[in-house]
């Protein structure tokens, strides 16, 4: 049996590379839409070290008790506005790539490696897509 410890995830944005770069890395913007469904992730509770060794660090709070959440991870790569790489205590590799398609719009990858095997349960995928599914609102919201 073979054992699945990645995904990958696809979604093309109306922005450009750089507005949507900039979404991910500055707590301005990840405020605004970081965490599952059901979190809010204060700007106190956001750290963007952005550079190669840098914490990446987020705070969310669940909207119903209150407990909260704490993502911490360094980053490994960082290619404005290409490529944002980096990776958690627990071994996971996130890779975010986007790619201009050069129409206004942006496709953006995200894969995930080396997933933890409490990440890869169908309840927490859902809740990973969620995020996904509030970025892309937020960003649809933007001034392109």
């Amino acid at each position: 049996m073979i054992e699945i410890d990645a995904f990958e995830y696809r979604r093309i944005h109306r922005g450009s590379p750089e507005l949507l770069f900039a979404c991910l890395t500055t707590p301005e913007h990840l405020t605004h839409f970081w965490g599952p469904e059901g979190t809010t992730t204060p700007l106190d509770g956001i750290v963007v070290d952005l550079r190669p060794g840098g914490v990446f660090a987020t705070t969310m709070v669940n909207d119903h008790d209150g407990s909260t959440y704490t993502m911490r991870a360094v980053y490994v790569a960082i290619d404005r506005p290409h490529r944002l790489v980096w990776t958690e205590p627990s071994g996971m590799v996130t890779t975010i790539t986007f790619v201009d398609l050069a129409d206004g719009r942006t496709e953006v990858i995200t894969h995930q490696a080396h997933v933890p095997e409490a990440y890869r349960d169908p309840r927490a995928r859902a809740g990973f897509a969620t995020s996904l599914y509030r970025f892309a609102a937020y960003a649809a919201a933007l001034p392109s």
